[in-house]
């Protein structure tokens, strides 16, 4: 008798996505929806100038000064940008047309007298968070093809709604925005928008500001609980020289990271780039319309740490070099030949931390700045 045939395999689920962890607590949804009602109460007209007070706001939040660089001007992608520094100027907003030149990488400091009062009461955590949220959801897949009014009307409806339930267009909405929402429904920003009640999309729903005030799912009892460590918790637990590193980047008043995007970059863990031929091609074309930049490269990277206590970013090495637009790999491997030539090095994978090499030292390019390798990922 032949034996019976195998029944069919099983099919395994595939694992749940992971969701996304929310970017704001309760009281930092409040605060992002002072921030809003604020830029709405301001004189201005169209969604260019509106969405630059907003970011602008933000980051004066404090002591009325926010600092923008030409590349974050350009980052917003405003239909008119010397429209809207026009307009802001309007509202008596001094320094921004700084922002007029070539430099894309030197920050300006906007002032904004009527924050320098402390019209929008935020410490400097909550400052750090809300700017973060800010420029998260702005970048957020759903909208980043859309236009500048879209893009305004997607952090207002973030922060207005609810991570799991309807919400209500906010009233300060502005009219352009409003006129908008058909882009956000068609990108999957909302899932179901109908009058005034609207409904965030799952892939955004973590920038709510209306987060659920219990967001951890009771768990069965004798699981283990993987406990990340708080941003003052892993300083804590690092050696004083990376910690001084740490301090010298979070505080840096010429980049004016926020809290979000410094601890992102250092507790992340690393993951080895894989280059493929396209990116080694590339760099070919690179090679050929930007020769011998070894040298030049060092000298930046001292002036760059003399002026900021701390090596630049992998793109904002680039960005200052002035080599134009580049993607984020081909990026890296410049970065990687340039180490390997000897006329960069770094203290990976710590970030912010490239200095001049073994020839520029060698020849005095970075004699004029302290080179040492005192940036370490020990634990004290």
């Amino acid at each position: 008798m032949p034996p019976s045939s195998p029944g069919p395999c099983p099919v395994q689920a595939s694992p749940a996505p992971k969701p996304f962890a929310f970017l704001l607590t309760p009281r930092q949804g409040v605060a992002a929806r002072e921030l809003l009602a604020y830029v709405a109460s301001l004189p201005l007209t169209g969604a260019d100038a509106r969405l630059l007070a907003v970011v602008v706001s933000i980051r004066a939040a404090r002591g009325g000064v926010g600092n923008l660089t030409g590349q974050d001007l350009r980052s917003l992608r405003l239909a008119d940008p010397e429209g809207a520094l026009t307009a802001v100027a309007a509202l008596g907003w001094r320094g921004q047309e700084a922002l007029f030149g070539d430099d894309l990488v030197t920050p300006v400091g906007i002032t904004v007298p009527e924050l320098a009062g402390g019209r929008l009461p935020f410490g400097k955590a909550m400052r750090s968070r809300v700017s973060g949220w800010t420029s998260r959801g702005l970048s957020a897949k759903p909208v980043r093809k859309t236009s500048t009014a879209a893009r305004l009307a997607a952090l207002f409806l973030a922060a207005h709604g609810p991570a799991d339930d309807y919400g209500t267009l906010p009233a300060e909405l502005p009219p352009e925005s409003r006129a908008a929402l058909p882009e956000l429904l068609a990108k999957g920003f909302l899932r179901e928008q109908d009058g005034d009640r609207y409904l965030l999309g799952d892939a955004v729903r973590h920038l709510s500001g209306m987060r659920p005030l219990e967001e951890t799912p009771p768990r069965a009892a004798g699981t283990a609980v993987e406990e990340t460590p708080s941003w003052d918790e892993w300083k804590a637990g690092v050696s004083v020289a990376l910690r001084r590193h740490v301090e010298a980047v979070e505080n840096c008043p010429e980049c004016a990271p926020t809290t979000a995007r410094v601890s992102e970059a250092f507790m992340r863990t690393p993951v080895p780039a894989q280059f493929e031929e396209k990116v080694r091609q590339a760099y070919g074309v690179w090679e050929a319309k930007f020769p011998e930049q070894g040298p030049p490269a060092a000298r930046f990277a001292a002036a760059f740490r003399a002026l900021h206590g701390h090596g630049p970013s992998v793109k904002q090495f680039c960005q200052g070099m002035g080599w134009g637009k580049m993607s984020r790999d081909l990026r890296i491997f410049v970065i990687r030949r340039l180490i390997a030539d000897g006329w960069l090095t770094n203290t990976e994978p710590v970030p912010w931390t490239l200095r001049p090499g073994r020839n520029a030292q060698a020849g005095g390019t970075g004699a004029a700045v302290s080179v040492g390798a005192t940036e370490g990922r020990s634990t004290s």
